[in-house]
């Protein structure tokens, strides 16, 4: 008995080690210790949980800790991550955000349900609840002013290639129609206090408007994140025909590249320096008094280093401003220097990372208009 399970652990290991299986099949996280036995894909510890919320499909055990029988490894060794996922991602629309160890929680189960449980990838041309081109339906909306959160019904359309949103359900005209090319959506559930909320942005007159929403449904709620990027897509398609797939896909939603308290002075750099919640959407740098705040109190442009744009650690000697955060960043443009303030050394170099990677990438036509565009910088 002993040796027959000395033999299956290393049959298993051996499994185990093949490099397919080195990344968990669901989420890209490396070294993954838990396996599906029904389904045979590697996947990591936090993966292996939501699996457990759909035993009718998969059955999962440690590979460290749990028996393995013959016929259990025989059927890793059979499958593993490349066969398996060659099923049930087999037609992946381009547009579908495949999330990463990194996304929140909604992201990564609704990617696992799609695949496993309602195996949405497995056939060429299968009707999606994100792929018609449009979608109407109830989100609960955050008041601007109030900050209760409402039921308010919104409207995808790709024929007219916009996003609508109505203050009563019988309303003929929308509260807002924006465009879909100037959208951007991502998932905010720790900002929003719920774990389906989704920040939906906009410009408009070139100025950053913030639109927070939850739906009780995570399935839902990943619908409209996956429709809007749908409707996205194949308006780019339509917008820039000699684009690749590939090129279009990187232009649809993106996360926020950093978020978090700083502190800030204005311009004459003089005046004390507040904390003020910031985000940094690629060059789009904006500061909001309250995390959930509808718009942006300031912007500023952060362009390349080739157009004189650059980062340095700490403020300029002889700041006058009063802070009481010591850790300092100085961002310096063409035009003038902004100096910010950070409460711990970490955020400081995170920031300073989160910089440097837009500084050092070159600007593409569009940045340069959008900077001609933007005269929106940092009051006082």
């Amino acid at each position: 008995m002993a040796g027959g399970n000395e033999r299956s652990m290393r049959a298993l290991k051996e499994v185990w080690k093949r490099a397919e299986n080195s990344l968990c099949a669901d989420c890209g996280k490396p070294d993954p210790d838990w396996a599906s036995s029904t389904l045979g894909v590697f996947i990591c510890l936090s993966c292996s949980g939501i699996h457990r919320n759909i035993p009718s499909i998969s059955k999962v055990k440690s590979l460290k800790m749990d028996y393995w029988d013959d016929a259990q490894v025989q059927f890793l060794a059979k499958h593993g991550n490349a066969v398996t996922k060659a099923i049930y991602e087999a037609h992946i629309p381009i547009y579908y955000y495949q999330p990463t160890y990194n996304d929140c929680q909604v992201l990564r189960e609704q990617w696992i349900r799609a695949k496993y449980e309602r195996k949405e990838f497995t056939e060429p041309g299968k009707q999606l609840p994100y792929s018609d081109g449009v979608k109407e339906g109830i989100l609960w909306k955050r008041g601007r002013d109030n900050g209760q959160f409402l039921p308010r019904k919104f409207l995808l359309s790709e024929r007219e290639g916009c996003l609508k949103y109505f203050t009563k359900l019988d309303a003929k005209e929308p509260k807002i129609n924006v465009k879909i090319d100037v959208i951007n959506a991502t998932f905010q559930p720790e900002k929003i206090g719920n774990p389906n909320g989704l920040q939906i942005t906009y410009l408009k007159d070139n100025k950053t408007r913030n639109v927070f929403v939850y739906h009780e449904s995570g399935k839902e709620v990943v619908d409209w994140f996956n429709a809007i990027r749908s409707v996205q897509f194949h308006y780019l398609k339509v917008a820039f025909p000699i684009a690749s797939d590939n090129e279009i896909k990187n232009r649809l939603t993106r996360n926020f590249l950093k978020e978090g308290y700083m502190e800030k002075t204005g311009p004459k750099q003089r005046e004390a320096f507040k904390k003020r919640w910031f985000t940094l959407d690629h060059r789009r740098l904006m500061y909001f008094k309250d995390p959930l705040d509808a718009f942006a109190k300031g912007e500023v442009f952060v362009g390349s280093g080739e157009n004189g744009y650059s980062i340095q650690k700490g403020l300029p000697s002889g700041t006058q401003g009063n802070f009481s955060w010591h850790y300092g960043i100085t961002i310096v443009t063409p035009d003038r220097e902004y100096l910010f303030t950070c409460e711990t050394e970490t955020d400081q170099l995170e920031w300073i990372r989160a910089f440097t990677s837009v500084i050092n990438q070159a600007m593409t036509p569009q940045e340069y208009a959008s900077k001609c565009l933007d005269a929106v910088s940092f009051p006082s």
